[in-house]
């Protein structure tokens, strides 16, 4: 996995090429090691991803969101409309950030 530090968040990308084993190490890793990270899993090397193998991102999502920290996904492969409301997927590494940025004012207004 090669992770990539900003000062507002942190981006896991895949080295291996074979998403179902990188969703699975990501359900393990993300409580343990980033669990005060906001972070960004960048799955645009993936191309071909469905509906059904983003959803194995559901459960560590929702956990890391109970967390009051931001994950959030960047895919081009699934149409935004068909991605249920718990995930946030952005088609770009920038619009990531800005949702990033978006949450953490939400949190500190109190929302």
């Amino acid at each position: 996995m090669k992770i990539d530090q900003t000062p507002k968040f942190t981006v896991l990308k895949d080295e291996k090429g074979y998403f179902p084993a990188f969703a699975a190490y990501l359900d393990k890793v993300i409580p343990i090691k980033f669990g005060d990270h906001h972070l960004v899993i960048d799955l645009l090397e993936f191309t071909e991803l469905d509906l059904d193998q983003l959803l194995l991102l559901l459960k560590v999502s929702t956990y890391h969101r109970s967390t009051k920290h931001s994950l959030v996904i960047v895919s081009q492969s699934v149409d935004i409309d068909d991605i249920p409301a718990e995930l946030v997927v952005v088609p770009s590494l920038q619009e990531a950030a800005d949702i990033i940025e978006m949450e953490e004012i939400e949190r500190d207004l109190g929302f």
